[in-house]
């Protein structure tokens, strides 16, 4: 109970917090959800801007969130759903691919992703009217490479 009351006190302390910053750092769980979903996005958007498959992996170990990494895949899938062209579904598929390949998102957090894809699905065809389509075939293509299982192909919701 003291050392609680104590590090109640140094956090609460505006110097004392920045010290605990420096030598402890805020990266990992200390990080909002709010600020984690952008990096999330601003990750995807530079990534699909550079192509640099390399770049988003480090970017995404250095958030330190591997358990929210789920969000992630859900953010890649629904920006393939939101897109015109064959261009982001490719570079997306591919980033997948590194990701899952090098053991980078686990098939847990895999999985929670395109779960909460196949949730939103119906929500997300309101405003794009292709969508159930598009994630049939991303869904096909993500297990022809050994991204997803055959039960998680299986859930995907169709029309």
């Amino acid at each position: 109970r003291a050392a609680l009351d104590r590090a109640t006190v140094l956090l609460s302390m505006t110097k004392g917090g920045k010290r605990i910053d420096n030598v402890w750092g805020s990266g990992g769980g200390q990080q909002s959800v709010k600020h984690l979903v952008k990096e999330i996005d601003m990750l995807l958007k530079e990534y699909l801007l550079s192509g640099d498959i390399l770049e988003a992996e480090r970017c995404l170990q250095e958030l330190e969130v591997p358990h929210f990494h789920h969000e992630l895949v859900y953010e890649a899938v629904v920006m393939v759903l939101e897109s015109t062209g064959e261009k982001t579904f490719k570079m997306i598929l591919d980033l997948l691919k590194s990701l899952w390949s090098s053991s980078v998102i686990t098939m847990d957090q895999m999985k929670r992703g395109y779960e909460r894809v196949y949730s939103e699905i119906p929500d997300i065809n309101l405003d794009v009217p292709h969508s159930y389509s598009v994630l049939e075939r991303f869904v096909e293509e993500c297990f022809q490479a050994g991204i997803i299982s055959k039960p998680l192909r299986d859930l995907c919701p169709s029309r």
